[in-house]
């Protein structure tokens, strides 16, 4: 469920920042390390906001950790005590996964978790989890790559492969490497609305939100000609986002067919054409309740979703909470008034 919001009611004091520990294991991937802080360890200073989102420590189990592939060597962080205090756990991945875990590192996983924290694995952080037997009879994922390994070894752990991410909760794990942005990114948007997690997205060039049921290995990463990018239609609908757009009228403005419509998102995104665009219109009802449109009615028809019982359906599908219940997490002035 997500976290409580940074945006105070009015006359009540800021909450402290949510604290994050991120623990850099022997052999860790920089890419994740680097993942962690950016997202959550960086100052906002363009959201304009009174203080930080988060708290961001990293820990080590030794005073020198060597990182993958001996890139670098990592000093100064803190004892891995730290994760005591988290009200967030990251555990990054590392590619000689059939290695087991420092004792003390899964020791601190286990504690974290025991005290009802949230737990993030990034790439194959889950081999983490799974060893410490957090996984067992949950839903988690890794990288595909390892998927076969991560069975042999975590038997009892519904994995599922071809994902991007998967949210069990108290548990939230990441696919490959650039999943990891579309966790740490589901992560704000669920802590601080989709107006933050947005402008943290634009600040790192990527993707707002990629839901975590796409598939994580993309056919075609890049198009082997310009024409067949979907960037221009994608802006095009985008703009579009209240009128009934059809498969049809979304086939139209680049050329082709319906069905090389759907072959082209499911090899360039991942999912469908109707995923993508429900995904962008509760996108934008979640951005314009925060902004503070309280009535549904109107939310609904410039979003496109029609009507205010399939907003609030498709808003607590998407983020768990009812348009009420939104609002008063990440509207501007949260307390104030009650959506119908």
């Amino acid at each position: 469920m997500p976290q409580e919001s940074s945006h105070p009611a009015p006359g009540r004091p800021r909450p402290a920042p949510h604290r994050v520990a991120v623990i850099v294991d022997e052999g860790t991937n920089p890419f994740e390390v680097g993942v962690a802080t950016e997202l959550f360890g960086l100052p906002r200073p363009e959201l304009g906001l009174p203080g930080p989102l988060y708290e961001v420590t990293l820990c080590t189990p030794t005073r020198a950790v060597r990182m993958n592939h001996g890139f670098f060597t990592l000093t100064g962080a803190a004892p891995l005590d730290a994760v005591d205090d988290a009200d967030t756990l990251v555990v990054p991945g590392r590619p000689d996964n059939v290695v087991p875990r420092r004792a003390d590192v899964l020791d601190a996983v286990r504690r974290t978790h025991a005290r009802g924290a949230r737990i993030v694995s990034l790439c194959t952080g889950s081999f983490a989890l799974a060893e410490a037997g957090l996984l067992d009879g949950r839903r988690a994922t890794t990288h595909w790559m390892w998927a076969d390994t991560f069975r042999r070894l975590h038997p009892r752990v519904r994995l599922e492969p071809d994902v991007l991410y998967v949210d069990e909760g108290q548990i939230l794990t990441a696919a490959g490497s650039a999943a990891a942005l579309d966790l740490g990114l589901y992560v704000l948007r669920r802590d601080h609305g989709a107006e933050i997690a947005g402008a943290v997205s634009r600040r790192l060039v990527f993707a707002a939100h990629r839901d975590g049921g796409q598939r994580q290995f993309v056919e075609r990463p890049l198009p082997d000609v310009r024409d067949e990018s979907l960037g221009p239609l994608l802006a095009w609908a985008r703009e579009r986002l209240a009128e009934p757009l059809t498969v049809a009228d979304r086939a139209t403005p680049a050329a082709v067919s319906p069905a090389s419509l759907h072959r082209r998102f499911r090899a360039q995104l991942g999912t469908t054409p109707l995923a993508w665009l429900t995904g962008e219109r509760v996108a934008l009802a979640c951005r314009l309740i925060e902004r503070g449109e309280r009535r549904l009615d109107v939310v609904a028809a410039r979003c496109g979703l029609g009507t205010a019982a399939n907003l609030r359906v498709r808003l607590r599908r998407e983020t768990g909470l009812s348009p009420s219940a939104y609002r008063r997490r990440f509207g501007a002035g949260a307390g104030e008034a009650v959506l119908s």
